[in-house]
């Protein structure tokens, strides 16, 4: 007679408020078998409020949410310690209702989706993880002994989170993908996300509230170990969000720097740009910057002040989401330059290791913009974490000239800021920790913050950040470049930009006459034939982030004709003959076509006399007769160059009207004769 074959059971260790207890089950058991044995423990538990955590603090899980899964598919593993925690029922339940309600509750848990399974990340998160990610190496000719087919410790590929490799490019942090590798188990790295719990969870150093214990009034009438947060220990952060800052143009760059130079006060700009893969870090991401979008703001000479959120950021991030590649803000840029008193064409050297890179008020300002855009993440279990958001500054280099620096702030700066922890000081190399605060309606509560140092023995040393510790243990550092090659979305950056009052004022009249002086409305479509200069001119001329932006004010294209603008203007083969013809075709681009050959009138041969008379009149179009003897004398005086408006002179390249006596445009640079 043969036996039954053996299957081995699991144990399972659980710890609760009521106690420690051990469990078998079988590897492909469901979860609703270790909850009805939790709930075996503990008579008066909510069944929905069951959570389950690997640690005692943190990564707790609904086990309700987890309904479905088998222990082993979750991970769970033979001698595992679980951590239980619970609400206690109110009141108990009607039995007649709570039998008509439970096929009900039920249906509900199982349709209900787990936070993460619901993002959409964003495509370089999908392409690095369809992709292996790993390093591959070439065969060593010393030590390899095998054929070309064949593979051995020394040419086999690396992990992307290999130290080695890092030290010896010197790479300081790994990338966020990479980091994500070396915290999943190798045994489910074939598996999809969907079947393991997530391995991230976002710092928090808030008290809980309520309270998981709920045997007390929650903070600040109340307290205790369950729900304070824990003592921090300030430390590098080993991987960073974005690995490189590529900005597609100089032009972007010395565009912006524009206002400075100037006006000599300083200036701030958010940056509108993608994310794509960086090949020169280990499943990298860098973030490409197309054009610099500048708010409302107030500049100084040592500083400036600015609105967060500002009023038309929902209206400059639908726009940029509507180009061929959809762009997004991907951070921001500031600048802080200051000359020397002795040679006013060099720079100070402002930020260093002596000094600081970032400031306190600097970092607490990038936590918040971090904290306002997070990622979105499915390896997160609120789906969410950390954030791309970089802070560029523009600072004088120590030969005192102009560079980039890029920047991130730790996640740990990011949950200190949340918490209202840490406030700015005097010495912008230094943070300082909050006091706690018990009062209602402010309540903080700071736990002990510790950082570590070697001293002057070369010995580590742990000390009590309170009252102050360095900005630099708040600090990512993030590379940056120019491309070798650039092609940027957008090939103009001439047009007059934003909020910049009184230095480039922007105008319906101003883009009308632009569009005038390339004579755009001799541009017909693709099939009509028509010069090809004049069509390669409007689309460098139309492809200009600040001049697409601005016509979204002024009313004369609407919005569907203003979506067929930004595409046409961020297409790649935009000089193609057809590429113009969707936009010539929209009702809102024959608009403006009609007012711009009404605003840029020829003067004609015999303006001296009134109008109507003489032999040459009828060579003129109607739409000429219509405008006053006085506006052709003023164009007059102006492409003469004289003095008919305090000696405003109009450039006509770019049409700046420039007020110095110079024989060169301001703007453009071109000769005004």
């Amino acid at each position: 007679m043969a036996s039954a074959p053996f299957i081995a059971q699991d144990l399972l260790r659980v710890r609760s408020k009521d106690g420690n207890f051990r469990f078998e089950f079988q590897p492909t058991a469901n979860i609703s078998e270790l909850l009805a044995k939790i709930l075996e423990t503990a008579p008066d538990a909510d069944p929905t409020s069951v959570t389950i955590s690997n640690q005692p603090r943190g990564n707790e899980v609904l086990v309700s949410t987890l309904t479905g899964q088998n222990l082993q598919a979750l991970g769970f593993k033979h001698g595992d310690l679980l951590f239980v925690a619970y609400k206690t029922r109110a009141a108990p339940q009607v039995p007649a209702t709570t039998s008509g309600t439970a096929p009900a509750d039920a249906n509900s848990q199982d349709a209900a989706k787990r936070p993460w399974e619901a993002v959409n990340e964003d495509g370089v998160d999908r392409y690095w993880r369809s992709q292996e990610g790993k390093i591959p190496r070439g065969r060593d000719s010393r030590f390899c002994k095998h054929g070309a087919n064949a593979m051995c410790d020394y040419c086999m590929p690396l992990e992307p989170y290999d130290a080695a490799y890092h030290t010896e490019h010197s790479i300081k942090h790994l990338s966020f993908h990479a980091h994500l590798r070396k915290l999943t188990p190798k045994a489910s790295s074939s598996a999809s996300v969907t079947s393991v719990l997530p391995p991230l969870n976002p710092l928090s150093y808030k008290v809980k509230d309520p309270c998981p214990t709920g045997g007390h009034a929650p903070w600040p009438a109340g307290i205790c170990t369950a729900c304070q947060p824990s003592a921090i220990t300030l430390q590098s952060q080993p991987f960073r969000m974005v690995d490189h800052l590529e900005i597609a143009s100089p032009d972007i760059v010395d565009r912006f720097l524009q206002a400075w130079r100037a006006t000599g006060v300083q200036r701030f700009g958010w940056l509108i740009g993608h994310y794509e893969p960086y090949p020169d870090v280990p499943m990298g991401i860098k973030a490409v910057v197309e054009a610099i979008h500048e708010p409302p703001q107030e500049g100084e000479i040592d500083g400036l002040t600015i609105g967060v959120p500002w009023e038309d950021e929902p209206r400059i991030r639908a726009l940029a989401a509507q180009s061929t590649t959809p762009l997004q803000i991907v951070g921001y840029i500031f600048t802080d330059l200051e000359p020397t008193e002795e040679d006013r064409s060099k720079l100070k050297y402002k930020r260093h290791p002596q000094s600081f890179f970032l400031s306190s008020l600097e970092v607490i300002f990038a936590a918040h913009v971090q904290n306002a855009n997070p990622t979105p993440s499915r390896s997160s279990f609120t789906g969410k974490f950390g954030s791309r958001m970089v802070t560029a500054v523009l600072t004088g280099t120590e030969e005192g000239g102009i560079d980039v620096s890029a920047y991130q702030v730790s996640e740990q700066a990011c949950a200190m800021a949340d918490a209202d922890m840490i406030e700015a000081s005097v010495d912008p190399g230094i943070v300082r920790v909050k006091e706690e605060d018990r009062e209602v309606g402010s309540a903080r509560y700071v736990p002990d913050v510790f950082f570590r140092y070697k001293n002057e023995y070369g010995l580590d040393v742990q000390k009590n950040a309170k009252p102050c510790f360095p900005v630099e243990y708040l600090l990512v550092n993030v590379t940056h470049g120019f491309p070798q090659n650039p092609s940027p979305l957008f090939r103009s950056v001439k047009y007059k930009i934003e909020n910049r009052p009184g230095l480039e004022d922007q105008s319906a009249e101003d883009v009308l006459r632009q569009l005038a002086q390339a004579e755009a409305y001799d541009v017909p479509e693709s099939a009509h034939g028509g010069d090809q200069l004049k069509r390669q001119a409007l689309a460098r001329l139309i492809s200009d982030w600040h001049l697409i932006a601005f016509l979204g004010t002024t009313g004369l294209i609407n919005e569907d004709d203003l979506r067929v603008l930004v595409r046409t203007a961020t297409a790649e083969d935009i000089e193609r003959p057809a590429a113009l013809d969707a936009l010539l075709r929209t009702e809102g681009w024959l608009t403006l076509m009609t007012f711009a050959q009404e605003v840029a009138p020829k003067r004609p041969a015999n303006a001296g006399l009134p109008l109507g008379s003489g032999s040459d009149s009828g060579a003129h179009a109607p739409m000429d007769t219509d405008i006053p003897p006085d506006v052709f004398d003023q164009i007059a005086r102006q492409e003469a160059g004289g003095s008919g408006s305090a000696g405003v002179r109009i450039c006509p390249h770019c049409t700046f009207e420039n007020a110095h006596g110079g024989s060169d445009c301001e703007v453009c640079g071109l000769p005004l004769a």
